[in-house]
Order: structure tokens, then C-alpha cells, then sequence
């Protein structure tokens, strides 16, 4: 007997599920030549365009396949996401609210339906869908961090960092530690007993989290760092750190152990008692002298140097909002008497050729073997202009000046509506007014560029501290 459609579909389900994508729409295309208006067909094929980041694509065959066959609450609420993905906000709004009355009862789909109004500024109506779904399902992790999220944004921290402990139990969250046979640290004094703080979550917020080790330090005989063999040589320099390793067999026996991510929780931080003393991070006096002595011969002398980072990493989650490609800063190129130095790492192939646009900028990845070099690197800059990623964590713990550009929605990191950080005082936010939209904050860059160029050339700003 020949196989049906929907037999079929249930393969090319599974494939998808296996992230075999290549088979499961190869699958999808066998039944859409047969049938070419099968719409269960066209909405998994929709769902796996998507996976396969072209978004534009699972968005036209999600809305092939509900204009065929209306009703089904799992293909509205994949279409609200992929909405929100391409920055069509209406539509998204109106599919993932159409999702909930289909299925009033399906916490991922409130899950679903909280974002989207988080990045069009309804915090109040994303609150209620999170508290409806945690009310649905109390163990709902990804509900729990959602609402972590907007409450930290919203700078409501104490029952904002109650909920990020629920980070650790999303599926992601799992998997960020192995089986730990030390008890858990609750901020109690251990005073002779060793501490393991474990720096697990990405680049950028180890670097925002570390500066709670010397503080974590002063309640234990001693600390051990495990953290990426990268962060190393910046953070094992830290007071109070006694040992650092990256490999987990390499950790010695301890007391206790913690998640750098959590310190902020353990010690009751507010919006006013944030640890923002900057300088807290230091690059090696060595480093920073190799990379003047570099600097000096390749760039011209007396012209102010900045440094520019414009994508992060691409596996991260939010990374297709967060990054942007350098031909979107070429705005910036001949703003006057400055020359560019890249921080990016790694650097896209796409952007190699314009690079020379940029005067005095090349091409240094394979030189930034690690953030102690990077670091070294900044110390010798006068500006840092990034996307938000680890290079605005790492300027400004450095106590560096830098400019951070924010998508909208913004990392709860970041809070709502502000231009400063009590994270890192050196900072400076320029935001987008709407999702997507980068022109805007390169224009507003540009004019505060230029401004901050004039106010140096005329000595009317205070100089910047130089490496060295």
C-alpha cells in the first residue's frame, strides 16, 4: 500500500524534530508535487525555511497554509513568531493573539504571545500572559525567565532575580553544568571551605557577573574560576581568585559551588547597589604595550582611535537582532580625523572588502586570540562603538568609554528607556525605536560622533585616559 501524505508528513516530522532538515523538506516537497496545496505541507515546510534562517520564507508558506486550512493554533502561534522575527509587529500581535483563542489554554503559546508585546512596549499584557501560563504550568521554566526578564528590565530586581534562578532549568539551562557534587552556595560565610563560582553563561555576562568574585571571595577560604579557556587570562587575574581552570576535570574538590549568574541574587542586588566601580577587569601592562608599540606603527599619530565590534556571536539566540552588517556603519567611515580599529572576532567574510573604507582599520581576528589580548587592545583605544555583545561588557569593566547599540527589544541588562547603564558608568546607549530599525541610531551616532570628534579637537571635553 502506497504511502499517504500524512504518513509521509509524520516522517518528515520526526526528521525536522532529529534536525535532519535537508530530509524533512525533502520530504515535504515529494508531498507538495503530488499535492501542491497541502497545507500541513506547506506549514512544515514553513517551519523548517525557518529553522534553516531564512524567516521571510517560513513566513509566505505558514500563511500559504492558514489561508487554506484556518483553525490550527500551533501554525498561528509559529507564524506570530516568525513575525516577530522579520519585524512585522502588527501581524505578529494578531497571529499570536489569534493562537491563544484558538487555544486559550497552551502556556508556549502565552510564552510566544509575552515576547512579542515585550518588544512593542506592553510589558503590562506580556506580564499577564506569563502569569497565565506559569498559572497553567508552575514549572514552566521558560515562562519563570521570561518574567525574570521583564521585571530585571524593568529594574523590579528583587522578585526579578527570584525568578532568573528559573534560567537553570530551561532546556538550555540544563545543560550549562555537569552533575555537581558540592552543595549549592546560598551566601552563607564558608569560611574554611573552597568555593567553585563557575562562569556559565556566554562571554558578555561573565564579564558583567564577574565583578561579584571579589566580593563572593571575602566569604570562603578561598575561590576556584572554572571558566572558558577565552575569559582566562582576564579573570584569573582577579583579586581573589586563587586557581582558574577550563576543564572540568582539572577542577580540584570544594565545598561549594556557585554559577557566576547567580551572585547578583545571592547578594540582594537593587538598581542602587549595583557594584559599578569601574575599572574591576585589567589587562596585562605587557599586552598593552605590544599593542601600542603596534598601534603607533601602523595608524597615524595624534588622530583619536575607535574601536568597532558590529556583530557577536552567531549561534547566539538573539544574535539575528543584535548584530549588523558593517555596511551599515559606513556612515561612520568619514566622519573626520578618527581611525577605526576592529574588535571583531570572529570577522565575516562579507565584510572583508569593506574594511578598507574604514581609515586606518584591518583586519586583527586571528591577532585576538583571547579577551586578556582584546583587552590589551582596548586600553590603547579612545572609543568603542559595538553592538550589544561581550565588547560592550568588556569596555566598559575596563572603565573604557563605549557606545553600545541596542536592539529593540532591549536585553534586560540594559533596563527601558535610558541612555546610561548603573552597570558600567562609562557607557553610553543609543536604542532603536523600533525593532529592526538601525538607521536611526547610526544617525544618531554619527551626530554624537561628530560632536564628540569637535569637543576633543576644540579641548572642551576632559582627555581620555591613555594605555600606558
Amino acid at each position: 500500500m502506497p504511502e499517504t501524505p500524512e504518513q509521509a508528513l509524520a516522517r518528515a516530522q520526526a526528521a525536522a524534530q532529529a534536525k535532519r532538515y535537508h530530509e524533512a523538506d525533502g520530504i515535504c516537497r515529494d508531498v507538495l508535487a503530488q499535492k501542491p496545496d497541502h497545507p500541513a505541507a506547506l506549514a512544515l515546510q514553513g517551519i523548517i525555511a525557518a529553522s534553516q534562517n531564512d524567516p521571510e520564507t517560513g513566513v509566505e508558506l505558514l500563511q500559504r497554509a492558514i489561508k487554506l486550512r484556518p483553525g490550527n493554533p500551533s501554525w498561528y502561534a509559529h507564524l506570530s513568531s516568525l513575525c516577530r522575527l522579520t519585524y512585522r509587529m502588527d501581524e505578529a500581535v494578531a497571529a499570536g493573539n489569534e493562537s491563544i483563542r484558538l487555544d486559550p489554554n497552551n502556556p508556549d503559546h502565552l510564552v510566544n504571545l509575552s515576547l512579542i508585546y515585550a518588544d512593542v512596549d506592553d510589558r503590562e499584557r506580556a506580564t499577564a500572559c506569563l502569569l497565565r501560563a506559569i498559572g497553567l504550568k508552575h514549572e514552566h521554566a521558560d515562562a519563570r525567565l521570561a518574567l525574570a526578564q521583564n521585571l530585571l528590565a524593568m529594574g523590579q530586581f528583587a522578585p526579578g532575580w527570584i525568578e532568573y534562578e528559573w534560567r537553570n532549568m530551561t532546556e538550555a539551562g540544563k545543560a550549562t553544568l555537569p552533575a555537581m557534587t558540592s552543595a549549592p552556595w546560598n551566601g552563607m560565610p564558608v569560611p574554611n571551605g573552597r568555593l567553585l563560582l563557575v562562569g556559565d553563561q556566554g562571554y558578555g555576562d561573565t564579564i558583567q557577573f564577574a565583578r561579584y568574585i571579589p566580593m563572593a571571595a571575602a566569604l570562603c577560604q578561598e575561590v576556584v574560576l572554572g571558566c572558558s579557556a577565552e575569559m582566562g587570562p582576564l579573570l584569573s587575574k582577579m583579586p581573589g581568585v586563587a586557581q582558574y581552570h577550563h576543564r572540568w576535570n582539572e577542577i580540584p574538590g570544594h565545598a561549594i559551588n556557585c554559577r557566576l549568574s547567580s551572585l547578583p541574587y545571592l547578594f540582594q542586588t537593587r538598581l542602587d547597589t549595583i557594584p559599578a566601580k569601574v575599572p574591576y577587569l585589567y589587562a596585562d601592562p605587557a599586552r598593552v604595550a605590544h599593542w601600542r608599540e603596534r598601534l603607533n606603527a601602523t595608524l597615524p599619530p595624534k588622530l583619536p582611535r575607535i574601536g568597532l565590534a558590529w556583530t557577536g556571536r552567531p549561534t547566539h539566540p538573539n544574535d539575528r537582532r543584535r548584530s549588523v552588517p558593517l555596511e551599515q556603519l559606513l556612515p561612520l567611515a568619514d566622519i573626520g580625523s578618527a581611525v577605526f580599529v576592529s574588535l571583531q572576532k570572529p570577522m565575516p567574510a562579507r565584510d572583508l572588502a569593506l574594511i578598507p573604507r574604514f581609515p586606518g582599520m584591518t583586519d586583527l581576528s586571528e591577532a585576538l586570540t583571547d579577551f586578556g589580548e582584546t583587552a590589551a587592545v582596548i586600553e590603547n583605544l579612545d572609543l568603542v562603538i559595538t553592538v550589544d555583545t561581550s565588547m560592550g561588557h568588556l569596555t566598559g569593566a575596563l572603565g573604557r568609554p563605549v557606545w553600545i547599540m541596542i536592539p529593540k527589544a532591549a536585553d534586560w541588562r540594559w533596563l527601558l528607556d535610558r541612555s546610561d547603564s548603573p552597570w558600567y558608568p562609562t557607557a553610553r546607549l543609543f536604542r532603536q525605536p523600533v525593532p529592526g530599525a538601525w538607521g536611526p541610531v547610526l544617525a544618531d551616532i554619527r551626530t554624537a560622533l561628530s560632536d564628540w570628534l569637535g569637543a576633543r579637537a576644540a579641548g572642551t571635553m576632559p582627555p581620555v585616559r591613555v594605555a600606558g
